[in-house]
């Protein structure tokens, strides 16, 4: 048994979501909404990823915050008034994080792009930029089950692998100081849970009402 080696914490494998996340923004359908160019999305899994996009309205996925090419770019924030939406270009250089701050902090939030006619409103106001500008679409591959947040990364060497594209939970590996792995979901593993109670001893977690055993 591997039950005194590895087990199973809260991290697993995210996708693609919009930065304005408030439910009523969308109509059934319309989150799933893409509109990719030739070849993307190319950022490998393990990667987050953010997504800029081209004068014709195709979208182009970038690593986030990465200082190489593409570091920065003028983002286009969308200001919403009860179902009126507005599309506003920021002509300032920056990150896909600093842009989220900025949209929020200056209009609603990023720009979501929901079906066609956003595509087309957002090609109009675009229109002659030369840099792709961000726009609210990001991949953050790994998250938290209690949906908290958190930069601390703990990863093994040469992990995370994402071997045949199927491994996107997580193991602690305890004969290595907790350091994690990704795993395919469906194996059965020995896990750790957190929560108000008492720890008496090996095997011995005491919560409210519950006893997690060996």
């Amino acid at each position: 048994s591997n039950c005194n080696q590895r087990a199973w914490v809260g991290l697993s494998g995210d996708s693609w979501r919009w930065s304005l996340s408030d439910p009523s923004f969308y109509k059934p359908g319309e989150t799933d909404f893409t509109r990719w160019g030739s070849g993307e999305p190319d950022v490998k899994y393990s990667e987050k990823a953010c997504v800029a996009v081209t004068n014709n309205g195709d979208w182009f996925d970038y690593i986030c915050n990465d200082r190489g090419f593409h570091t920065v770019a003028c983002p286009v924030c969308a200001d919403v008034r009860g179902s009126n939406v507005t599309f506003v270009h920021v002509n300032t250089t920056i990150s896909w994080t600093e842009a989220q701050s900025y949209c929020r902090a200056n209009y609603t939030d990023l720009a979501s792009v929901r079906n066609m006619a956003d595509i087309q409103k957002m090609r109009a106001v675009i229109a002659g930029v030369p840099l792709q500008p961000w726009i609210g679409l990001s991949r953050d591959p790994w998250k938290w089950s209690d949906g908290s947040s958190s930069s601390f990364s703990f990863w093994k060497t040469g992990q995370p692998d994402i071997k045949n594209g199927n491994q996107t939970c997580v193991a602690a590996d305890f004969s290595q100081s907790g350091a994690w792995e990704d795993w395919p979901c469906d194996m059965e593993r020995a896990f750790i849970c957190y929560g108000p109670g008492e720890w008496y001893g090996p095997g011995e977690w005491y919560g409210p009402g519950e006893w997690y055993g060996p």
